[in-house]
């Protein structure tokens, strides 16, 4: 297993992980240690601000920037599990840095955020990766969610490390480039709409016969685990970085 140049890596768990689906987190860290990489945890993180952003609040998201700057500026690599909040930094963190008329915090997001990668991307594209040295005996298929597929451009990467993965059995999902309907609020907002895209997207996971399905971004997956969980299905949800950090005889 080619372990890929080794760095000063920093962990942005993001606010929703954290809260949600701490186990994410630590397997983050489980696959970068086993891989040789150093991980260190920035304990004045917060959150990206995505939501105050998204919804109006972009006053309230300005702090969220210019902390996430703070705790990161000497980082060698941040790695993100969540395509989301690294798609809200890369397209919207340059024009909030400029509107506050802050020509340091300009320079500082400018150098920060080449560093800053989404877990998968961060193997792939910065590390050249595919095989983590991972084993997952289980039938498993991958959503690809639409930060991660439109925004950042992850294309086949995760795909590719899963395929990677010892004791796997991949299924590929019909509709792959369909949204799961999840979109933070709007979900909320327009309930009925969002209701019906992910009635598409479990059913495809459910003609898939799959275990476990998995993607980049436990929001995602936490709306799709919802619908199979009050269907009754049986299947279960699980963010990539928890399948990457399984090693045969720990209990996959």
């Amino acid at each position: 297993m080619d372990r890929g140049i080794l760095l000063r890596t920093s962990l942005f768990i993001t606010c929703y992980n954290d809260t949600l689906f701490p186990g994410t987190g630590k397997a983050v860290v489980r696959v970068l240690e086993r891989l040789g990489h150093t991980v260190e945890f920035p304990r004045g993180q917060t959150c990206c601000g995505q939501m105050h952003y998204n919804t109006g609040y972009q006053a309230e998201a300005a702090p969220l920037l210019e902390r996430f700057v703070t705790q990161f500026q000497d980082a060698e690599a941040v790695v993100i599990p969540s395509s989301s909040c690294v798609a809200m930094m890369r397209d919207h963190y340059p024009k909030m840095a400029a509107r506050m008329g802050k020509p340091d915090l300009v320079t500082g997001v400018e150098r920060l955020l080449p560093r800053v990668f989404e877990f998968s991307e961060f193997l792939t594209k910065r590390l050249g990766l595919e095989d983590v040295g991972a084993y997952y005996p289980r039938r498993v298929t991958y959503h690809a969610s639409c930060h991660g597929l439109r925004n950042l451009s992850l294309g086949d990467g995760p795909m590719r490390l899963l395929k990677a993965v010892r004791g796997i059995e991949l299924v590929e999902l019909a509709g792959l480039a369909e949204c799961c309907g999840f979109g933070g609020t709007f979900a909320v907002k327009n309930a009925d709409v969002s209701g019906a895209m992910l009635a598409e997207k479990t059913a495809a996971v459910l003609d898939t016969k799959a275990e476990v399905c998995t993607a980049c971004d436990n929001s995602c997956l936490m709306h799709i685990q919802g619908a199979l969980h009050r269907q009754k299905t049986g299947v279960k949800t699980l963010h990539l970085a928890e399948i990457l950090a399984g090693e045969e005889g720990a209990g996959s």
